[in-house]
């Protein structure tokens, strides 16, 4: 029996194919024993050694009920073989929790939260974002990107870096919960690191296309600077 085809908008998680590979040779199975048990325990017919060898490759990935049912065979959670998730239901299936979970803890209707799940735009109120951040053991990083916040912290920070950084401490504090003391410090020292990278790459002589790049670069990865820079101020 063939695979069935993937649903529109139902991305697979993120698989961590060699933490697969090793929870099966721990447990001494080989590929045909993990397709026979999903396919007898778990109700997937379809399953066969090879799909699960091309899964341990990286050829291909589990959708989220194979995930699952690799997970039961393997005797580990679904967190376990997914890679660093990304988006609510990554986060979500890491937790092995179901839908109906997360919104009864959170308190939304199902249909709703689904929703924002399907097109990954939380729209929760702070008491339920708060709820959700527990619920799903969200860092602060992890949750200003499941709940959508991470272009427009992108937008502010670049803003703050390439101009005035004061003008936006309370528009990043608004978007991301940082004592302010901390937030001041961060932008501070980002706008003086982007503001020296580009004036001593003029200075050894790149000229000013060398320097463009390179600032760009900065700016491309603005976001993963700035949760390093707080992480230096709050440790």
């Amino acid at each position: 029996m063939r695979r069935p085809s993937a649903q529109p908008n139902q991305p697979a998680p993120p698989f961590n194919a060699l933490a697969a590979r090793r929870l099966r040779a721990a447990l001494g199975m080989g590929p045909e024993h993990v397709a026979y048990g999903m396919r007898a325990s778990y109700g997937l017919p379809y399953v066969t050694p090879d799909l699960v060898i091309a899964w341990e490759r990286g050829v291909a990935g589990p959708s989220s009920p194979e995930l699952t049912a690799l997970a039961g065979v393997l005797w580990c959670s679904p967190g376990e073989l997914i890679g660093s998730p990304r988006t609510l239901k990554e986060h979500r299936i890491a937790r092995g929790l179901a839908p109906e979970d997360v919104a009864r803890a959170v308190g939304l209707e199902l249909l709703a939260y689904l929703r924002m799940e399907e097109h990954d735009e939380w729209r929760g109120t702070d008491r339920q974002s708060a709820a959700l951040a527990e619920l799903l053991d969200l860092d602060l990083p992890a949750f200003v990107t499941v709940t959508g916040r991470e272009a427009k912290l992108a937008d502010q920070l670049r803003s703050a870096v390439t101009t005035r950084w004061q003008a936006y401490v309370r528009p990043v504090g608004k978007t991301v919960s940082l004592d302010r003391s901390v937030l001041e410090s961060t932008l501070q020292e980002l706008h003086q690191d982007y503001q020296g990278h580009m004036t001593a790459t003029l200075t050894w002589g790149g000229g000013g296309r060398d320097s463009d790049a390179s600032g760009q670069d900065f700016l491309d990865r603005i976001v993963e600077y700035f949760w390093a820079t707080v992480q230096r101020h709050t440790s």
